[in-house]
């Protein structure tokens, strides 16, 4: 088959087209022909040689596909061959197969294309573990998402408003606000010319956010805290400033505060199994309606790997990268 090798620690242009031989499967695993995989920063980590994958993982990048299942291990009961699958794994999606665990798998949406089937695993596995189950979002709380036009971004953006919240964002545009106020967010906040703290305050008249999901850390972390309202949670998913802050934890006891965070990719197939379960249950019926959808900014063929992590470094996309294989 042919995949996307990383040859060394680097930037993009370690990423090469290569041959090997498919994947083989365990008893609990199918393969899948692949038609699509989305990129995600995780990937961009693991290039650059910041984020190995964890044991008995591919090396080969790629943490969510679609596509076909040609092959179930013995004990499969679903998907069955022919199946049109999404799937969440822990390494080897840009290649044209992929094993992946079974109860990782998620039917493709009735009325979505593979392509957009392929945007959907990573994102809404990470949205829905911290936002409401690490994050225990509610109805009618307030939400704020630092990097609101990425892929996880666009995600939470929609399920937020779906289960009935308000959503504030930040993002490094007025282009980019745009776009997260089409998609529903009730504010969207430029970084680069507001003060995300000052402006979450003014339209909460001071009260503040219930629920803050972070990527950023660094410099946010004391701005988070002094943001969160009275029993507010903090969810920390990535660290694109670093993970080390000199935290003031005076308004953390004050306001009885919960710091929290989590990695999905090396957590156990029980965990993401749940997942899986959740989304299937109360996401998959608003994909089905059009209630929500995988917001998608770019394709690129499987060999333009490169190309596609140079656009996602840029960080001037919205919405998700995908390789159509």
């Amino acid at each position: 088959m042919k995949y996307i090798n990383i040859t060394r620690a680097g930037g993009p242009e370690v990423l090469v087209p290569d041959e090997g031989e498919l994947p083989s499967i365990n008893a609990t695993q199918v393969l899948i022909k692949v038609a699509a995989a989305g990129i995600n920063r995780p990937d961009v980590f693991q290039r650059a040689g910041f984020y190995p994958p964890p044991p008995g993982a591919s090396d080969i990048p790629g943490l969510e596909i679609a596509g076909e299942v040609i092959e179930t291990g013995e004990y499969v009961d679903w998907p069955p061959k022919g199946a049109r699958v999404c799937a969440l794994v822990s390494g080897g999606g840009y290649a044209e197969y992929c094993a992946a665990d079974a109860d990782l798998c998620l039917p493709v949406p009735d009325g979505l294309n593979f392509v957009e089937a392929a945007a959907i695993p990573e994102t809404f596995f990470t949205v829905w573990s911290n936002v409401f189950d690490r994050g225990g979002l509610q109805a009618e709380e307030t939400l704020l998402v630092h990097g609101g036009s990425s892929g996880i971004g666009t995600t939470a953006i929609q399920f937020g408003k779906a289960m009935g919240a308000i959503v504030f964002v930040t993002a490094g545009s007025k282009e980019k606000c745009r776009s997260c106020i089409e998609l529903g967010a009730d504010l969207a906040i430029n970084y680069r010319e507001q003060d995300f703290v000052e402006q979450c305050n003014k339209v909460t008249d001071g009260r503040g956010v219930d629920v803050i999901l972070d990527m950023v850390v660094g410099s946010y972390m004391n701005k988070n805290i002094g943001l969160a309202a009275a029993d507010g949670r903090i969810v920390i998913i990535a660290g694109l400033q670093g993970f080390r802050a000199e935290v003031d934890f005076k308004p953390v006891m004050r306001n009885r505060l919960t710091i929290t965070g989590s990695t999905l990719r090396a957590r156990s197939v029980e965990f993401k199994a749940e997942i899986a379960r959740k989304l299937k249950q109360q996401i998959w019926p608003w994909l089905e309606s059009g209630k929500i959808k995988p917001v998608i900014h770019a394709v690129f063929p499987l060999a333009d790997a490169a190309e596609a992590h140079r656009l996602m470094e840029s960080n001037t996309h919205t919405g998700k990268i995908i390789l159509s294989v």
